[in-house]
């Protein structure tokens, strides 16, 4: 057996993808399959099925995981990689729109200088990938994960804000309270698709009434108060990128986490690892943007 094949049987295992686990060890598909054939045939059986979303492990491919992972952690025991060297492959990335937008895209050139050999695949919409279905390598959450075999650990604190344009408030009526939301026109989401039960930021504010304006993108929300259409609850380290926009009512202050998430059988992976110290150091450096201090 040729011990240089394991990575490639672990790499396939945890994607369920032949391509996405060359894509992993920065190898091309056709050599990582030569070279699971060749595993395959040492070990005298075939350890993986063919199915329509990929490769999935036959009973020899389950027993040769449990082996092939002991033999990963003693040889992470006997020496690691050095963190702070460059890193290749690609790492899939699962982020909120607005975050994704408005602070991830923002800072990931700093990234790509520092690992000019990683490749960023930055998936920022209005909903997320799976990291227990192994959809994404890492994943920012709005809420913390109840089960699944993950890593999770909380990222950062963020603070929303309502924000309105110096034009909606020049021709709106006073606002001086929250009793003053009822006189105004609301920007939020649809209500009957959230993707998430954090985004209900209109039910902690009292008296504010049921958006006119609704749209399931936070961008579009943000363009819509930013275009003078009405008031929209904001995370601050969007509303206060534009000079268009001020905050309004400063005693009506919404807290939210992001939570930073991996799957535990991946989180050593140098795409990974090199991702996840360099989000988590960044956001500890932004701090006061996020919060909105």
């Amino acid at each position: 057996m040729e011990w240089s094949d394991l990575p490639i049987f672990l790499a396939i295992a945890r994607t369920g993808q032949l391509a996405k686990a060359a894509d992993m060890l920065a190898i091309d598909a056709t050599t990582a399959g030569r070279r699971l054939r060749r595993l395959e045939k040492s070990v005298g059986e075939r350890l993986f099925e063919q199915g329509p979303d990929g490769q999935s492990l036959t009973p020899a491919g389950e027993r040769l995981l449990t082996h092939a992972r002991e033999m990963e952690r003693a040889a992470a025991a006997i020496g690691r990689r050095d963190p702070g060297g460059p890193v290749r492959g690609t790492i899939r990335v699962s982020v909120s729109e607005g975050f994704g937008t408005w602070f991830v895209s923002r800072h990931l050139g700093t990234l790509a200088d520092a690992h000019p050999g990683l490749a960023v695949d930055l998936v920022a919409s209005s909903g997320f990938l799976s990291p227990s279905r192994r959809e994404t390598d890492v994943a920012v959450l709005l809420a913390r994960p109840r089960r699944g075999p993950l890593i999770t650990r909380k990222l950062a604190d963020y603070g929303l804000r309502l924000y309105a344009s110096r034009e909606y408030l020049k021709a709106a009526p006073p606002l001086a309270s929250a009793a003053d939301l009822g006189q105004h026109r609301l920007i939020g989401y649809v209500p009957d698709i959230l993707y998430a039960p954090e985004l209900r930021y209109l039910d902690e504010i009292p008296g504010a009434p049921e958006p006119q304006l609704r749209s399931s993108s936070i961008n579009a929300q943000f363009r819509m108060a930013t275009y003078g259409a009405g008031v929209a609850v904001l995370p601050c380290f969007i509303g206060d990128s534009s000079s268009q926009l001020i905050r309004l009512l400063p005693e009506i202050v919404l807290r939210r986490a992001f939570w930073l998430v991996t799957h535990e059988e991946t989180r050593h992976f140098a795409q990974v690892a090199a991702f996840v110290d360099w989000l988590t150091r960044l956001a500890s450096r932004h701090r006061a943007e996020l919060e909105g201090a």
